[in-house]
């Protein structure tokens, strides 16, 4: 990174803190009047990724700015029917025995261990 701010001398400025480099990345193109192809370079970023951090700012603010986790949000199938007859069961009965009786009530064919994790 070679933007001025980030060079070290000013301890406000961390450039290991993401959230504000890409803040004045979008600063300097908006008011400095900056290009967004020198901006990006100067902080770590590429043309595409200088967009894409405008598109998020745009339209979410500060929060858009924030990394966020990818992926899936936890397990698809367990719907909150099953969760509840995963808590009424027996509590004796194995994962496997479970995940035979849901794919039998719900028609859905879940992991051995999906079910013991979900029973926690």
């Amino acid at each position: 990174m070679t933007a001025p701010l980030f060079n070290g001398r000013e301890p406000f400025f961390l450039a290991a803190d993401k959230v504000q480099v890409k803040y004045e990345m979008l600063r300097a193109h908006v008011v400095d009047g900056l290009t967004a192809t020198s901006v990006a370079e100067q902080h770590g970023y590429s043309r595409a990724a200088f967009y894409l951090i405008l598109d998020a700012f745009e339209e979410a603010g500060m929060h858009g700015l924030l990394d966020e986790r990818r992926g899936r949000r936890g397990p698809v199938k367990l719907t909150p029917e099953v969760l509840q007859f995963l808590s009424s069961a027996d509590p004796t009965l194995s994962g496997a025995r479970l995940a035979a009786q849901i794919e039998e009530r719900f028609g859905l064919s879940l992991h051995r261990r999906t079910v013991e994790r979900a029973r926690r």
